[in-house]
């Protein structure tokens, strides 16, 4: 199926490219999460008549999430998970739980933006955790596991 692509996605192309996709990517994500829409004519020339208005909004996210993202870079989260004697954990530190740390700092970041590249943490000890705020804006915070008492 052809799409417009309606805000920049990963791995796929920026605003108002014209791209060619499974069906079902599009008909149960792109489509109703309101990144992309059909490439018919008529949504062509709609989209070229709101391109400026399409580029200002996907601006205005870019510039908050910088914002953000300067705020957040170098932050240190501390969570307190049950722990063992020889330092490992009764479970794992997930992003949902480093989420909610941020969410008690006072920022609001979905657990789907947290990316941990070796999955979650299952041990006492400070890792590193990439936060995607947009898909250009990608900050590490160093979360430090600690024992719980």
């Amino acid at each position: 199926m052809q799409v417009i692509l309606l805000e920049k996605v990963a791995n796929l192309g920026n605003l108002g490219d014209v791209v060619k996709v499974k069906d079902g990517f599009a008909r149960n994500f792109l489509i109703p999460t309101k990144q992309a829409r059909r490439a018919t004519a008529a949504a062509v020339k709609e989209f070229e008549a709101r391109r400026a208005e399409l580029e200002k909004a996907a601006a205005e996210k870019l510039a908050a999430a910088q914002g953000v993202g300067e705020k957040l870079a170098g932050q240190t989260l501390t969570v307190a998970q049950k722990a063992g004697v020889d330092g490992r954990l009764f479970g794992s530190v997930t992003n949902a739980d480093v989420a909610d740390a941020l969410k008690k700092q006072g920022y609001d970041v979905p657990k789907a933006q947290v990316r941990m590249p070796s999955g979650p943490l299952k041990a006492l000890g400070e890792f590193p955790v990439q936060v995607a705020l947009h898909t250009d804006v990608l900050v590490e915070v160093s979360v430090h596991v600690v024992a719980e008492a």
